[in-house]
């Protein structure tokens, strides 16, 4: 295969969530059918930062955990924010171009905020522009619940223009900030499930929006 052929499907940097891992990502994102995910070139990444403290998924998955950045309890102070940034960015060098970021959880946000960083040229220099977002469970940074980082301070300063779909589960603990997110982007797509903070199977309603926005996502993978 030419490089050509290899990135015709979106190419995608996957980012977990927090005191989780990429191998657990990928097992998670793995509730979606074959027929959608054989349309995406996706990319696992671990987080920078060995877990500091207990993980939710302990029972469930097995370690080792992984964080991207750390806060303190009320999330007005971020530690390693900036050099997880960097690390992001030097894996898209050696490993890029990439498409898009797909975020779970503390990936998705750390994802949102990214390409409005990028737009003011603080972040993702050496990288080409992100054309679009998927984030699932996610938040705002900067919003009621969790402060943000200086550097992230302006990070949605304007609308998100880059395409998103946003996956809400009904009974997530992270709803609302989830919910709130939304005004943060020109045109969310949105996805409600009913579960709670996890990524949830398809069902052919849900199944439906993620092909639509994958159309919108293929044609900007070639361009």
């Amino acid at each position: 295969m030419t490089e050509n052929q290899t990135h015709e499907k979106p190419r995608i940097l996957c980012l977990h969530g927090f005191r989780t891992s990429a191998k657990i990502l990928e097992t998670q994102i793995h509730k979606w059918p074959e027929s959608v995910l054989e349309k995406l070139d996706l990319v696992y990444l671990d987080a920078p930062y060995p877990s500091t403290g207990q993980s939710g998924v302990e029972g469930i998955f097995d370690p080792p955990y992984f964080e991207w950045f750390q806060a303190n309890q009320d999330f007005t102070e971020y530690e390693n924010f900036e050099e997880c940034i960097a690390f992001i960015e030097d894996f898209m060098v050696k490993n890029g171009p990439f498409d898009g970021l797909l975020g779970f959880s503390q990936g998705a946000m750390l994802a949102a905020t990214l390409p409005g960083m990028q737009a003011e040229g603080l972040v993702l220099t050496k990288v080409p522009k992100i054309k679009f977002l998927i984030l699932i469970a996610g938040a705002k940074l900067g919003g009621s619940t969790y402060g943000a980082p200086p550097l992230a301070a302006n990070a949605f300063s304007s609308p998100v223009k880059c395409p998103s779909l946003h996956v809400i589960g009904e009974n997530d603990f992270l709803k609302p900030e989830s919910i709130a997110q939304l005004d943060l982007f020109v045109d969310p797509i949105v996805l409600h499930h009913p579960k709670g903070h996890t990524i949830p199977r398809l069902d052919d309603q849900s199944l439906g929006i993620v092909n639509n926005f994958i159309e919108k996502i293929q044609s900007l993978a070639t361009t």
